[in-house]
């Protein structure tokens, strides 16, 4: 039942107790909280932004096409390969990083070096493999010179990409690996530590925030909160495992 129906019933309530203690309408006494409340919730998510309906024609090798050729930013100055993604097209999930290395810019697929190998087995561990069943991309689809952070306007330059290829995709949840492709989705500067270990959204899809691989290869710390996260994202996907 909607705010707007519970309110009518509530002041349809008010005027039958009038009624039944005599015939005057007294003045109306504030609203419950839980109309109040309700009503909030669904003005709030009625002005989120939802996933935008894919475009007419749109498929994931067009999407491919396009990233490949494009000059958009600086970054295709030196890259040897564009990696635009690797996956099914009805995945479970989309896995999101930040940006290709020099592995993936030499043969053009996402976390295919010591990172993406650690990546697949975190993977298999929730039953999702890049061949069957996850969507794997980066917010920018070039390597950045020596791996350095993707500048906000490469960020700019190429999330319309990963745009596309999630409305195209339709995951069930999104899962960001580290602190860009976090903050490129979400917005702010938060780091992992803060955004990690809750679930959040993207237009209107379930999204959580998780450690990089490279950062648990540089510290087994960030091993158990990894894997909490982890299980946190199998439960969302097969709630009954």
């Amino acid at each position: 039942m909607k705010a707007e129906e519970r309110r009518e019933i509530w002041e349809s309530l008010g005027v039958i107790e009038d009624w039944l203690s005599g015939g005057a309408r007294r003045p109306a006494g504030p609203e419950p909280d839980f109309v109040a409340a309700e009503a909030a919730a669904e003005a709030a998510d009625a002005g989120a932004p939802r996933l935008a309906p894919p475009r007419p024609g749109d498929s994931l090798e067009a999407i491919a096409a396009e990233i490949e050729a494009c000059r958009a930013c600086r970054l295709c100055e030196q890259r040897k390969r564009a990696v635009p993604g690797q996956g099914p097209a009805a995945p479970l999930a989309i896995v999101v990083g930040e940006g290709p290395g020099a592995e993936e810019d030499a043969q053009g697929l996402p976390f295919v070096g010591p990172a993406g190998k650690l990546l697949d087995k975190m993977l298999a561990s929730i039953a999702l493999d890049r061949a069957s069943n996850c969507f794997i991309a980066n917010v920018v689809k070039c390597r950045p010179p020596q791996n350095r952070d993707p500048a906000p306007d490469e960020q700019a330059a190429c999330l319309g990409y990963l745009r596309r290829q999630i409305s195209l995709l339709r995951p069930m949840a999104i899962l960001c690996v580290g602190r860009i492709a976090a903050q490129a989705l979400l917005g702010g500067s938060e780091g992992v530590g803060k955004l990690r270990g809750k679930w959040r959204e993207f237009e209107g899809l379930p999204l959580l925030v998780t450690y990089h691989p490279s950062a648990l290869l540089r510290d087994d710390s960030y091993k158990r909160p990894a894997w909490e996260d982890l299980k946190l994202f199998r439960e969302r996907l097969s709630p009954d495992a």
